[in-house]
Order: structure tokens, then sequence, then C-alpha cells
């Protein structure tokens, strides 16, 4: 029997179903930043998504749950949680490509950047993720790193540097204080370093460090050193003016004043940044967060090109999308300012209480985030679980150095940029009677 003639070309469909066989397609490399090779049809592809279910959006409604006002997570804005029920889509679809596009765009808006040289990165990941990122493409092995030290969370950022190879400097600052610029200028006389890391806000004890003029000082003292900002609880609470203080890198993360539920790490960097990781000796020291591997990935995403190396959440970018469109929605000057306001009128909360700051210096206290020193006599372990009694969730300590001694409030996002939603004023008042059920009064 005489075997049916093969046709010269596949029918476009069976064309368009096999691409993920095609020779020229070699997918999960670094050099796969278009998803669809140019010898596929692809006229069968919709340009737009449509899911023909509802023609209306329901409302969302939280479920009645205690108020969590630690350092992050944060509360959420109904809109970013209803986003993430986004019906799911291809991570190369053209609707997704528009609006992975449109958030990394906005991102820049963001962190005050309108040099085309500066490249966003939002990637699956915990706000941890940056360190990694900055620790095996900006650092080589041998390189020489000074940390800014103020608690918790740049210890941290010394460890993943040391894992990747990096010798670390730590100037290290008493608990609920940070290094001085005179302390600074001096470790960057007595030795050439590739990068200084400050974190904007340490979540351990809440010290805001001051980005400007250390900036400045650095650019001073040692123009080649790489200034690279942690700012996991400070980006959308404080001022992060990248370009004009002259920043090279700002890590951080979805859950906290950004307002966008756990899971995507974000950051920014320079042109100076990127040009220092094309001039690398040595491969990155990591394969998921290697800059060889995203940067195209990034670009073209914002370029509204489809593109893959790693499968995104579609659905967190669509929260965050939705989150930054709220946040942008107003200058962000108007941000910052309200998360200050809502900080003064905290902290003048705690002081009329009698309580102490960790961070003792008024210009040293986050404006999203408050430690606060237990009264003598009152437990950490036994004051929080009578505040999630009263629907507030307080976080407790962290710093190994006084870890039994304090409590974090955080107030970061619809908390105190929705005064209808009374999130503060109650924690507050539960505060107040929290301790005065363990016996405190005011001396």
């Amino acid at each position: 029997m005489t075997p049916p003639k093969t046709p010269d070309a596949p029918p476009a469909r069976l064309s368009l179903i096999s691409r993920h066989l095609a020779p020229v397609y070699p997918i999960n490399t670094p050099y796969a930043v278009e998803r669809l090779p140019s010898t596929v049809d692809t006229s069968l592809l919709p340009r737009i998504q449509v899911r023909e279910i509802t023609t209306t959006t329901p409302k969302m409604s939280q479920p009645t749950h205690p108020t969590l006002l630690i350092p992050g997570p944060i509360e959420f804005d109904d809109a970013v949680l209803q986003s993430m029920s986004h019906f799911s889509e291809s991570h190369v679809s053209a609707g997704f490509v528009a609006t992975f596009g449109e958030t990394l765009s906005m991102l820049r808006k963001l962190f005050q950047t309108t040099d085309p040289a500066s490249q966003p990165f939002v990637l699956s990941g915990s706000g941890t993720l940056g360190w990694d990122l900055v620790a095996a493409n900006l650092i080589e092995a041998g390189e020489d790193v000074l940390v800014l030290g103020t608690g918790y969370f740049s210890d941290g950022f010394a460890d993943c540097l040391r894992v990747y190879g990096a010798n670390v400097t730590e100037l290290k600052a008493p608990v609920g204080t940070k290094p001085t610029l005179p302390e600074i200028e001096k470790a960057l006389s007595e030795k050439k370093y590739k990068a200084i890391t400050v974190t904007h806000v340490d979540t351990s004890t809440g010290v805001l460090s001051e980005l400007k003029n250390l900036s400045a000082l650095v650019h001073k003292v040692s123009p080649d050193t790489l200034i690279i900002v942690d700012g996991v609880c400070s980006v959308a609470c404080e001022e992060i003016d990248f370009d004009a203080w002259g920043l090279d890198g700002v890590v951080t993360a979805s859950q906290k004043a950004i307002g966008c539920p756990a899971g995507l790490s974000i950051s920014m960097f320079s042109g100076r940044a990127m040009k220092a990781f094309e001039n690398r000796k040595s491969p990155p020291s990591a394969y998921f967060a290697s800059m060889k591997n995203w940067t195209p990935i990034m670009q073209n995403y914002e370029a509204k090109k489809p593109s893959y190396f790693a499968t995104p959440s579609p659905q967190l970018v669509h929260a965050l999308h939705t989150a930054l469109s709220q946040i942008l929605a107003k200058p962000v000057a108007e941000r910052f300012a309200g998360h200050k306001a809502a900080s003064d009128k905290i902290k003048a909360a705690i002081g009329a209480l009698g309580l102490q700051q960790v961070a003792a210096n008024p210009d040293e206290q986050a404006h999203g985030m408050t430690a606060i020193y237990l009264p003598e006599g009152v437990k950490g372990a036994e004051l929080l679980p009578i505040l999630a009694k009263k629907g507030v969730v307080f976080a407790g300590g962290i710093h190994k150095e006084i870890v039994t001694k304090y409590i974090r409030f955080g107030h970061m996002g619809v908390s105190v940029l929705d005064p209808t939603r009374g999130d503060i004023e109650r924690a507050v008042k539960a505060l107040e009677e929290g301790l005065a059920e363990l016996g405190y009064t005011k001396s």
C-alpha cells in the first residue's frame, strides 16, 4: 500500500501547537528571549485574551480579620487582591506582556528615574532575592564591600555577600543608631570598595538611614564605589530619588509599602551598575539570579515583546500593576508626606504612653514602622496575644541583642493612607489597653 503523501507544509494550527518542538527554539537558555520563533505561523494567536464568562467585576469583600500592623506583609487594598483573581493566562500572551511592560515602566516613576540606562527587575521571590541579585552580579569573589550595619537585616546582607565570595567589612553602629558620615568617610578613605550597602530602614530596629548626603559623600570620596540600597522596608513610604541622589541599586519587595502580596523581588539598577555587571571578569555566580539571564527578558517585556527564561507569576504581576497604578495616581511626594504625618502621630502617641523607641533620634526614625521598647515588667510574649484578641497584630522583636525587650508596629500603605479604616487609632487604643491589662501605668 502506498503511504500517504506528506504535505509540503504543516497546517497552520499544527504549526502553532508544535511550536515548542521547533529546533530553532532553545527553551530555557538566556538566548531564548523571544518565546515565538519567527518561523512559526502566529496568525492564529489572539492579540488580546478574553474570557467571556461574566460581564461584571465582583465586588471584593475581605473576611473580618485582625488588622495586620507588622512591618510587612501589610494590609492590602481590595482592588489589589481582586486583581489577583485574573483568569489564568500564558506568561507570554499579548495581554500579560502588556501588563508586565507597563508595570516595569511604572517602577521607573516610583523610583524616580528617567535614565533609559536604568534597569528594573521584577522576579518571583522575596526581598532577600535582591541581596543575591547584587552579590551574584555586581560583586566578584575577592572584591571589597563596605556594609553599613544598623541591625538584623544589614547583618543578613553582609552574610549573603560573603556566600558569594565578597570580602566584607562591616561598619556597625550601636543598637538603635546608624554609622555617622565621618565614620563612613574614614572607612572609604582607607580602602577602595567595589560597593557600599546601606539598609534604608532596618526593620529590626526602625532606624532610618539618610541617603542623599551619604551618596554625595561616596561620590566625593570614592567615586567608583557602587551605592546599593536595601529598600525593602522603605520603597513607597520613604523618599527615594534614584537619579538625583546618584544611587546605583535599590532592592525591595512587593509586600511592604508597595502594598502587594508577598512573592515578588523588585529592584532598580543604574546604568553604571549595569556597566559594572557587563565588565565582570567572571560569569555571574548564580543561575536564577543572573542578570545575564534576566536583563534581556526585562527589556523585552518593557518593550511589550514576549520573552522567556523562567516563569513569572502573572497573578502577582497583575496585583503589582494595580498597586503601582494606585500609588502613581497622585504625586509620590504626597505619599511620602502621608506616611510621615501618620508616623509623627503614632510616635507622639507612643511618647504620650511613656514608651521609648529603639531609634531614639527623631532624625533616624522610620516613617513606615516603629520599634517600641517594652516597659519594665511587660513581656512581648504576653502583650502580643492580648493585642491580637483586640483585633490588632504587632510583631515581636528580631534584633538578637534586644529581642525580648521590644515590639514592632508597622504602619504602611492603606492602613495610614485611608483614614476611613481607622487602623491606626484602633492600634494605639489596643496598645494602651493591653499595657494597662498587664499592670503598666505611665510614671
